[in-house]
């Protein structure tokens, strides 16, 4: 190994292969941000329903600007932290626990072909859930699971309140399964897959076309389907149901053109 101020072993006119080196991940001020308030979330104790300072004071206590912190926020919709209601702020949904930090980890630039292969992870993890909640037939769990598909239908055509509701659903569903490492490790692949999948919304608000009010009903067809079959102690109809799913999330992952 060369010493400080001798030179390596290369040729001084050779280019450094700088592709050999992959892809520098640089984190995003807005992820900060969200991972600022995910702590101080934490710290102080805020239970469901509690309002977030207003975007102004989120900036101002946290050094960034209003768009910087709007972006953190819909990252936390992403995870199902927070809810974003129109025309009144932002509001705790449920407490981040020491498992979440995996997902804030996850939640990086990636390539479609990177996205491709965590969605079937996601899917692959989610039938698995689905397979062992059948198989441990616990009513408790499932009522759960039914409180959280009334919650997404409630939340239908505003995208903020969907999206984190969606995510709270999926978690529910894979935590019928009663494993909290299973569903520590779906959350951080969901967020994973949808950061990049809902980018240009956490961006710059921009709406997916399969989030738009007139696509409600086909979006919660989606779902309804895994959480009958789970009362119905029908494991192949979950699976059938979770496959859907993914399918229609691949096309969407698709349509994601690279330069959005």
């Amino acid at each position: 190994m060369a010493r400080n101020g001798e030179r390596g072993a290369a040729a001084p006119d050779r280019p450094v292969d700088m592709s050999a080196m992959g892809k520098v991940l640089v984190k995003r001020l807005s992820d900060e941000v969200a991972e600022k308030i995910r702590t101080f979330i934490v710290e102080n104790g805020l239970v469901e329903g509690t309002r977030l300072p207003s975007e102004r004071a989120l900036a101002e206590q946290f050094g960034a600007s209003r768009p910087t912190v709007s972006q953190a926020l819909r990252s936390l919709s992403l995870m199902g932290l927070v809810e974003i209601r129109r025309g009144s702020g932002a509001y705790v949904i449920r407490q981040p626990d020491i498992n979440m930090k995996a997902s804030v980890s996850l939640m990086l630039e990636l390539d479609a072909g990177g996205v491709s292969s965590l969605a079937d992870l996601r899917f692959w993890l989610e039938t698995l859930g689905v397979r062992e909640s059948v198989a441990a037939a616990a009513p408790d769990q499932l009522r759960l699971a039914r409180a959280a598909l009334d919650r997404l239908r409630a939340s239908m055509g505003e995208t903020s309140t969907w999206i984190a509701a969606d995510t709270i659903f999926h978690s529910t569903v894979v935590g019928t399964a009663r494993n909290p490492y299973l569903t520590a490790m779906y959350e951080s692949v969901h967020t994973a897959v949808i950061s990049y999948e809902y980018r240009p919304w956490v961006d710059n608000d921009e709406v997916p076309r399969w989030l738009r009010p007139e696509e409600a009903e086909e979006q919660f067809a989606l779902h309804e389907p895994i959480v009958a079959a789970l009362e119905a102690g029908d494991a192949e109809a979950a699976v059938l149901a979770v496959r859907h799913h993914h399918e229609v999330m691949l096309n969407h992952l698709r349509g994601r053109s690279p330069s959005t």
